[in-house]
């Protein structure tokens, strides 16, 4: 197909595929007129697989973006001599780059052009990762420190609101129960703005948590007073490591 019937397939795909796929999503395509739309998207394609090497080896000449209702991106690319698309994660242009580093990119996938099969395994397969990098990134910036299987970490937030990011479905049942509510990105937060509330539930959590084999603690920022409860005791904190492989362009 010449290049203008190539990019009219390749956004009909994507309109599709944005219907298809779980939550709400828009579809926008980007012709070959589009040269800084398509510059700054392939500077932020977090990919450093499939889609690198495609983009390595042949300039982005159209895309379309999809865009999820709380702002997160995929792309979907043509595979240049080669059947089908790639979809791709696309980086928040938000947050700084050393929030990136130590994060896997979220690697994309090739998929076919039937936009029902394709939306299968982007939900299935690259939501799930993206959805994963895009909370540690949220992580990394809210100063959340990684929680384990037998660890949740509770974490101070400006607003006076707790954070954390839960790795296991019971400690995440435990948190919605005792009001945390979770974001699109994986982060579970319970404001700060009645403080006899967020005692009660901090209070609640530690042994309801205890009871599943998991200890939880607490990350005082400097300068933050914590509410007026006894929150479970602090466990020893692992070391931390910092890998040093920052976010691949």
């Amino acid at each position: 197909m010449h290049d203008h019937e190539n990019s009219e397939h390749l956004a009909s795909f994507a309109d599709v595929l944005a219907g298809e796929l779980p939550g709400t999503w828009t579809s926008v395509h980007h012709p070959a007129e589009d040269k800084d739309d398509l510059a700054d998207l392939a500077d932020r394609i977090w990919d450093m697989d499939l889609a690198a090497e495609a983009l390595a080896e042949h300039p982005l000449r159209h895309a379309a973006v999809l865009t999820r209702q709380d702002g997160a991106q995929l792309a979907v690319l043509d595979r240049p001599g080669r059947d089908g698309f790639l979809v791709v994660a696309i980086a928040p242009s938000d947050l700084p780059a050393e929030a990136f580093r130590g994060i896997r990119e979220p690697d994309g996938i090739a998929v076919s052009d039937d936009p029902f099969h394709s939306a299968e395994l982007v939900a299935g397969d690259l939501l799930a990762r993206f959805d994963a990098a895009l909370a540690q990134v949220r992580c990394t910036v809210a100063g959340i420190r990684p929680s384990r299987p037998d660890r949740i970490v509770l974490t101070w937030q400006p607003d006076g609101g707790l954070a954390t990011a839960p790795v296991c479905e019971e400690a995440a049942e435990v948190l919605i129960a005792n009001g945390f509510v979770r974001e699109e990105s994986g982060i579970y937060r319970l404001g700060g703005d009645d403080t006899i509330a967020q005692a009660r539930a901090v209070r609640a959590v530690g042994p309801q948590l205890d009871a599943c084999g998991i200890t939880v603690a607490l990350q005082h920022p400097s300068g933050r007073i914590a509410p007026t409860a006894a929150p479970p005791t602090p466990g020893p904190a692992p070391a931390a490591t910092r890998a040093s492989a920052t976010r691949g362009r």
